[in-house]
């Protein structure tokens, strides 16, 4: 029960209604660079992030990938297929070693038609991913390689102690496969911002130094 509540999509139901989920929920462990599910796969599970990181990306015949999301602790996947009975339509790969609880698909549209705010949860969290597709094509059709960057990093950094900052590690081949561009395009993008101080590494997390900058950079005004 202390497990469930630590995710927000649970925390606000009582003991009463956290019960019977605690009887169907399960935890796994999902090593580093192991796939959690394949695209194309039958679905018949949802799962929570507690911890870690996992990437949600689409790969075609040539093997070429496209990375559509990061997840990190709270966070859920797979409920695409939950709610419409379609096979899985992304392949989900632990970045870290990371744990997640899961959950069968007839518990957990029983838990939806049992507890309204978790319904309401699943709503704003796939219309928070709708308004975020929406935003990456508008991205890749009008801003160049410079802005689709400064954004990436402005929307994954958090702020600590007043400054921005990207906590979870990016490699030049994620940040690439994110924004439609190549590995040797975001390498010299990211020398040219280090380079007029925009941005630092420090312990293994990128700084954002200065903000107005980046956000001109990531201004729809700045277009091919």
């Amino acid at each position: 029960m202390t497990v469930l509540r630590a995710l927000p999509i649970f925390e606000m139901l009582d003991d009463e209604c956290l019960k019977p989920l605690t009887r169907v929920a399960m935890l796994r462990q999902i090593p580093r660079n192991t796939v959690a599910l394949h695209a194309g796969d039958h679905t018949d599970n949802i799962y929570f992030v507690l911890s870690g990181s996992l990437k949600v990306q689409v790969s075609d015949e040539e093997g070429r990938e496209v990375i559509l999301s990061m997840l990190g602790p709270g966070e859920l996947f797979g409920e695409m297929g939950v709610l419409d009975d379609h096979p899985r339509s992304a392949t989900v790969l632990a970045v870290e070693q990371s744990e997640v609880v899961v959950m069968g698909k007839a518990d957990f549209k029983q838990c939806l038609v049992e507890n309204p705010d978790v319904s309401l949860f699943i709503m704003r969290n796939l219309t928070k991913r709708l308004r975020l597709a929406d935003r990456n094509i508008e991205s890749l059709a009008l801003l160049d390689v410079y802005g689709r960057v400064a954004r990436l990093l402005l929307e994954a950094a958090e702020t600590i102690d007043g400054r921005k900052v990207v906590t979870h590690k990016l490699s030049k081949q994620d940040i690439a496969k994110m924004i439609g561009a190549s590995r040797e395009m975001v390498s010299r993008v990211m020398r040219d911002l280090m380079a007029q101080g925009l941005i630092m590494e420090r312990g293994g997390q990128l700084i954002l130094v200065d903000l107005a900058a980046f956000r001109r950079h990531g201004d729809l005004d700045v277009t091919n």
